[in-house]
């Protein structure tokens, strides 16, 4: 069951960030726009299009928290055997997506300490910010 719907949320995902998924959407909602004068612009008509988005939105959430989902992992996956791998680089960054937010912050604030909070790294930090 796990891959078969992994395999149709990524086909989903993938294919709803497309032009033609969009170019699909605005053609429907130009229909219903057109449509309007024909039905008076009733309620019925109105319930229509409310409906229809308010279902594919909320299906459309699911698909593509998994779709991050799996990104995440693998992204993780990878980070983690880049750790792993270099020599120099700290085995204990491995696994740390799990970690607090306040935890986080923490780490990050003493590698900022770590990576110098001098001077000469704020003027090459402002020297990137300026080429950008």
């Amino acid at each position: 069951m796990d891959r078969i719907f992994t395999a149709f949320a990524h086909r989903i995902a993938s294919w709803s960030g497309q032009p033609a998924a969009f170019i699909l959407a605005a053609l429907v909602i130009l229909g219903w726009i057109v449509t309007g004068p024909i039905f008076h612009y009733s309620d019925t008509w109105q319930l229509i299009i409310n409906t229809g988005t308010t279902i594919v939105t909320f299906l459309m959430v699911f698909l593509i928290q998994n779709a991050q989902n799996r990104d995440g992992s693998a992204i993780q996956a990878k980070m983690d055997e880049l750790i792993r791998a270099v020599s120099t680089a700290r085995n204990e960054f491995i696994g740390i997506e799990h970690l607090t937010e306040a935890e986080l912050e923490k780490i990050k604030t003493v590698l900022e300490k770590e990576c110098g909070d001098n001077e000469t790294h704020r003027e090459s930090i402002e020297r990137l910010i300026e080429r950008r």
